[in-house]
Order: structure tokens, then C-alpha cells, then sequence
């Protein structure tokens, strides 16, 4: 089985066109900008805080560190799609347009190997810049302020998920479409899921069932919105829940079997990806 060389030689090409570098690099900038705003965040807030005779440990800087914690993974969250899609909408379409796919499949390799192999690498280079990000917005936020996110293991393997979900969905355009359309295609499916995700939020603050549903239907069409929506849930502590309606806060929780129809709708479609790149004349 081929399928780990061909995950390695998907790492091999990334590390050459200095991705991985890159990616490093703006990762590092990117932590280094929260920290900074984080300590100084909080220290104002408690230097006001205590100047108010409020003690160290004021509700004020504890309910800051939360939400500036989940801000920051949001913001990771919004990273991870925009790295998942970017990286990998050229694999497939591109190298069938360049025809530099043909000195892969003539080796001695099926097609389903060559397609879940890059599958492999890419959803293994995903899941390290969830682990690199989310753990270090984590880690500043526990040196900073102290705070610790609920449900740790369960959230980042969700945050992980939403990569996972938009890769398989970028491979399988990849094998339909020109990388342009497959691009567009995937971007905007990504936007409606955000969109439905809000109105099933502002649906569920004021008890309209229309707007729920609109929710519902879209995190259906793409389920990526809601497992953002039950990561922060999970991670967030309850002191959050309910206070107001924001991309940070879930008034909304997708249940656990939206994360199995997460599931099974990438299965599926990586399923299809293979059978489509088995049948196209390359």
C-alpha cells in the first residue's frame, strides 16, 4: 500500500515551495500579535480593576480572557480553512491541467491510492496547524491570564475536523472542475455554512423557528459552521453561554450527530472523489 509514500511525497512538494516555511513564519507573527494584545488587555483591566478596589481576581479580566480566547481560535478557525483551501484546491486539477499527474498514476499505483495519499498529507499538515495555533493561543492564554478551555481534546479534534471536511471537498472538486471554479465553488459553500450558522444563531436568541431551520439546512448543505459552533461550545466556558450572540459564543449547539453526519458527508465524498479520479481520462 502506497498510500503513507504518497502523503510524504505530498509534504516533500509543500516543504518545496516553501509552504510549510511560510506557514511557520506568519503562524509565529500571528501568536506573537495575540500574545501581545492579550497581556495588555489584561493588565489594563486589572490595574483598573484593582483600582477600584475590586482584588486581583476580577470578574471583568476573567470574563476579557475568555472571550479574547475565543476570539483567538475563531480567528485560528478562519486560518485553518483559508490554509486547507489554499494548499490544496491546485492538487488534482492542477496537475491533471499540467499533465504532471501522469508520471504519478504510471507508476505502478492505483488512482484511490494516489488521491488518499494526498488526502493523508494534506489532512496531517491541517491537523499540525490546528495543534500549532490553537495549542498556542491556549498556551498564552493559560501563561497569561491562567484561563483553561473545557473540553480540550474534543474541541481541537473538531477544529481539525473543519479542515478535514473542506479538504475532502476541495480533492473531490479537484477531480470535476478547473482549480479556479473548484476554489469558488468550495469558498462559497464555506460562506453559506457562516451565514446559516448566524441565522440559526439570531434564530435561537429569538425563538424563530424559520431561521433555525435555515440553520439547519446549511450546516446540512456544509457541516463545517456547525462544528465550529460545538468546538466553541465545548471549549467556552458557562459562564459565556447566553450572555450575547457573536461568532464566539454558541447560543445554538449543534448536537453530537451533526459531528457524525460530519462524518459520514466526508466519507462519502472522498468516496466519490475516488471513484470520479478512477474514471476520468487523465
Amino acid at each position: 500500500m502506497k498510500v503513507p509514500y504518497i502523503a510524504w511525497l505530498t509534504f516533500r512538494e509543500a516543504r518545496r515551495r516553501r509552504l510549510l516555511l511560510v506557514g511557520l513564519v506568519l503562524g509565529l507573527a500571528f501568536l506573537v500579535l495575540y500574545g501581545l494584545g492579550f497581556y495588555f488587555l489584561h493588565r489594563d483591566i486589572l490595574r483598573a480593576s484593582q483600582a477600584e478596589g475590586n482584588g486581583p481576581g476580577p470578574l471583568a479580566a476573567r470574563e476579557m480572557s475568555n472571550t479574547f480566547t475565543m476570539m483567538g481560535l475563531y480567528a485560528v478557525n478562519f486560518l485553518v480553512v483559508m490554509v486547507t483551501v489554499l494548499s490544496s484546491v491546485d492538487t488534482i486539477s492542477g496537475e491533471i491541467a499540467s499533465h504532471s499527474i501522469q508520471s504519478i498514476v504510471t507508476k505502478p499505483l492505483a488512482r484511490w491510492e494516489v488521491l488518499l495519499g494526498k488526502w493523508l498529507g494534506y489532512a496531517l499538515m491541517v491537523s499540525a496547524t490546528v495543534l500549532f495555533l490553537a495549542g498556542g493561543v491556549l498556551l498564552i492564554s493559560f501563561l497569561i491570564s491562567g484561563f483553561v478551555a473545557n473540553n480540550l481534546i474534543a474541541g481541537l479534534i473538531l477544529m481539525m475536523m473543519v479542515g478535514w471536511v473542506l479538504l475532502t471537498l476541495t480533492l473531490l472538486g479537484g477531480t470535476l472542475f478547473s482549480t479556479i471554479t473548484n476554489g469558488v465553488l468550495v469558498c462559497m459553500l464555506f460562506i453559506l455554512a457562516f451565514m446559516g450558522g448566524w441565522t440559526e444563531q439570531v434564530g435561537a436568541a429569538i425563538h424563530n423557528d424559520t431561521a433555525l431551520n435555515i440553520g439547519i439546512v446549511s450546516s446540512l448543505i456544509m457541516p463545517t459552521e456547525a462544528l465550529w459552533r460545538r468546538a466553541a461550545a465545548l471549549m467556552q466556558p458557562s459562564s459565556l453561554i447566553g450572555l450575547f450572540n457573536s461568532p464566539f459564543i454558541s447560543t445554538s449547539v449543534p448536537s453530537p450527530a451533526m459531528v457524525i453526519y460530519a462524518v459520514i458527508y466526508a466519507a462519502v465524498a472522498l468516496g466519490v472523489a475516488v471513484w470520479v479520479f478512477q474514471q476520468r481520462d487523465l
